[in-house]
């Protein structure tokens, strides 16, 4: 199968949104209240209540029987925090894995992720945004935009959002419009040459009919990485996005919502910066000679756990464009909620990669640069119903469809100079002359075409008033096929480039997802509730660039089976949230990568790894002292770990992991925030809030590299709002990392010495933001 331009996608945009237009003509259904009720007074001294939709309709936060975190939209623009993967910074049992491409970047939930670039693989974690599922992980890294919150729903959610949740879903919700004309400014200005910039309007079009919103984002930061081969600043982003939503109301008993968004990202993040020139041998803890030739060839960087420089003639790059239109049609069938879904997404995305790492071409060092064009688009359609509430047997139920297709070109090209003569340098280092440097390169064209459909349903027997126990399943059918073909300018194998391949080849599994456990009212402020789950991740194909032979062969589907507890309580008259969540779970046939080498080049190599387990307990806790005083926090200690673990023929890592941690998964994990508001003066409020985030030691590599562990390590975070409701006035001054701690999203193996992925916040800075409300 060879995906083409004119086969990328079956539909025209107008048939893809039919099914929910047709919806809208039906007969009509109560538009469904979305937001949380009022929040209390500034004077009062009750936590607020937090409406989900967890269950796919709305519900109080403390009512549902899932552990849950939510964060506020207000809190992550105030804080600065405008991706998911700074949002997991603060949410304890989920984490992100940094990439030089959306393509390398993963997020997991307690302690269980994919890490894999290719787009024959599913995520374990599925993001939703405003109920429309992402097929692939580098989707859901794109700017967030007017979003009124963000759902971490964690532990296998299969029944409800689909097949793509065997470890968990993060669920955005964006903001409604409002029914009065009104808009905001916000401007943000960081140390560092970081500039943010939000405008949005909102009201309604036609009184009590239609309501809509628009809004525009700005973002651009220089970076903190120098480049001293020419002295730019890189890991920084230009970023443009906007969103537009309608909500239209024809009569009294219809909702129909119709968004459309598109985020527009060119991001210089390098493939990591040098820390260490040794490679400490695992499991033997042998520690390699001081790869001095690198070190040279890099100078004059200094290679160090806090280094934030690189030496490159190449800038590391990606441009990355997300797009998506949506129509969601609610509407009343006699006493049932009937719910349409459709929606359409593409993503293009072209990155530039330095892959040695060095300005120069050596003997002993060939420069490699890639080159990767990917094109991906998605049509999901989803239709529910909903039960009346109030009855023994109250149920959701529906039906799902998702169709993508990625088409995608890599190249990579190597300059070397193997049989250079030319004097060496006092470092060893043997220049290339231009009569003995030869230039190859490896192309290849793959694509994947995926098709799943199921029905699901989740209901709640209420055999009392205080007593209930949860049901529900789901069936899935996948269907994924692939082709890729290779060509190379050599017949043998050059550094990084394996020969000429082409392959094709396709499966089709079922699949089946559930849950089940009692939920029981201790009395009207405290509830518990026991569930037992099975999670799904469909089959899987290793497509990617250097693909060969054994590739061929599917990867079996993911499934897991989980345990829970939780207890969900609301004390002291509502001034103190406590909830409690165990779990254990076990993963088969778990899908992950291996490092591999190819002609001393090191990648990756996805298989079907064994089994691991995940068990742990959380805690989140929100306490209102007063009015103006609130402390909240979460904690989770989660122990991920390798059980049985499937080493592959010729795999260049040690398998000697079992018992071993999963990957980007540390076993603590806590985060407190305090938050005070008095009176200043003239209608003016101060807002003081700080935050400490703590996590323990981890390590970034399944084969257990000693080099790749990153110690523990907290950070503390500071803000100070002054604000005037009436005049709609804020200032926030920001102070991120203020104990300056340097640490590492991501270590990686760059062969013969490691590198480090650098966060934004790897130092201290400050800013300030400016907001009117009119």
């Amino acid at each position: 199968m060879k995906l083409t331009s004119s086969t990328r996608y079956p539909r025209r945009l107008e048939l893809a949104l039919l099914p929910s237009l047709i919806a809208a003509a039906l007969a009509s259904m109560p538009a469904h209240a979305q937001q949380a009720p009022a929040a209390p007074s500034a004077e009062s001294s009750q936590i607020e209540t937090v409406i989900v939709t967890a269950t796919k309709r709305p519900a109080p936060l403390q009512t549902v029987p899932i552990a849950i975190t939510v964060i506020s939209g207000a809190q992550l623009e105030k804080s600065n925090l405008n991706t998911l993967g700074a949002i997991t910074s603060q949410t304890p049992t989920a984490s992100f894995r940094s990439g030089a491409s959306n393509k390398d970047t993963s997020l997991f939930i307690r302690g269980v992720g994919t890490i894999s670039t290719s787009p024959g693989i599913e995520p374990t974690v599925s993001t939703v945004i405003d109920g429309v599922v992402t097929a692939r992980p580098g989707q859901s890294t794109m700017d967030l935009l007017d979003v009124d919150r963000v759902e971490v729903l964690r532990g296998p959610q299969g029944t409800l959002f689909g097949k793509n949740a065997s470890a968990g879903v993060i669920s955005i919700v964006t903001r409604d419009p409002g029914a009065e004309f009104g808009g905001y400014v916000d401007l943000g200005f960081y140390q560092g040459n970081e500039k943010r910039a939000r405008f949005g309007v909102s009201g309604e079009l036609k009184p009590g009919v239609v309501r809509g919103s628009f809004s525009l984002m700005h973002g651009d930061y220089d970076g903190n990485i120098t480049n001293v081969a020419n002295g730019a600043r890189l890991n920084g982003y230009d970023r443009n996005g906007a969103r537009g939503k309608l909500i239209i109301t024809p009569n009294p008993d219809t909702r129909i919502a119709l968004i459309a968004d598109m985020v527009k990202s060119r991001d210089n993040t390098p493939t990591g910066v040098p820390v260490g020139l040794t490679v400490t041998a695992y499991p033997s803890n042998v520690v390699g000679a001081p790869n001095t030739q690198y070190q040279a060839g890099v100078a004059p960087v200094v290679p160090s756990k806090t280094n934030r420089s690189i030496n490159s003639e190449i800038e590391t790059r990606v441009a990355d464009d997300n797009s998506g239109l949506s129509a969601q049609v609610d509407w009343n069938a006699g006493a049932h909620a009937l719910t349409s879904i459709t929606a359409y997404r593409k993503w293009e995305n072209t990155q530039y990669q330095d892959q040695d790492r060095l300005p120069l071409t050596y003997r002993q060092f060939p420069q490699t640069v890639d080159k990767g064009d990917l094109s991906f688009n998605q049509f999901t359609q989803e239709l529910r119903v909903a039960s009346p509430k109030g009855q023994f047997f109250d149920y959701v139920g529906g039906l799902f469809y998702m169709k993508a297709e990625n088409a995608e070109t890599y190249r990579r090209d190597v300059t070397r100079c193997v049989n250079s003569v030319a004097a060496a340098l006092p470092s060893g280092l043997v220049p290339c002359t231009p009569s003995t440097t030869t230039v190859d390169n490896g192309v290849a064209t793959y694509g994947i075409d995926s098709t799943s459909a199921s029905v699901f349903g989740e209901g709640a027997f209420n055999f009392r008033s205080d007593l209930r126990a949860i049901a529900g399943a789901r069936y899935t059918r996948d269907k994924l096929s692939f082709d890729h073909n290779r060509t190379s300018t050599q017949l043998a194998a050059i550094p990084g480039v394996r020969p000429a391949f082409v392959a094709a080849g396709s499966t089709s599994v079922t699949g089946y997802s559930g849950r089940i456990g009692p939920q029981f009212d201790i009395n009207r402020d405290v509830m518990v509730y026991a569930t037992a789950s099975r999670g799904y991740k469909g089959p899987a194909y290793n497509v990617f660039f250097n693909m060969q032979a054994f590739d061929n062969i599917a990867i079996k589907p993911e499934t897991s089976n989980s345990y829970e507890i939780g207890l969900k309580s609301s004390l002291l008259n509502n001034r103190l949230r406590l909830n409690l969540a165990a779990f254990n779970t076990k993963y088969d046939n778990y899908q992950a990568n291996l490092n591999d080498l190819v002609a001393g080049t090191i990648v990756t190599r996805l298989i079907n790894a064994g089994s691991v387990s995940t068990k742990g307990i959380e805690m989140d806790f929100v306490a209102k002292f007063s009015s103006r005083f609130t402390v909240s926090g979460a904690a989770a200690n989660i122990q991920a770990r390798i059980d049985s673990f499937n080493c592959p023929p010729g795999a260049s890592a040690s398998c000697d992991v079992n018992g071993k941690p999963l990957p980007f998964s540390p076993d603590w994990r806590a985060n407190l925030r305090a938050n005070y508001k008095m009176p200043v003066s003239g209608g003016w409020m101060a807002d003081v809030g700080a935050d400490y985030n703590y996590q323990s030691e981890v390590v970034y590599d399944i084969g257990q590299a000693p080099d790749s562990i990153q110690p523990a390590f907290g950070i503390i975070n500071a803000t100070l709002s002054l604000y005037n409701s009436e005049q709609g006035w804020s200032v926030t001054l920001v102070g991120k990392n203020l104990a300056n701690k340097s640490y590492a999203t991501n270590l990686v193996n760059g062969g013969g010495f490691f590198a480090r992925y650098v966060p934004r916040d790897d130092q201290r800075y400050f800013g300030i933001s400016v907001r009117k409300d009119f």
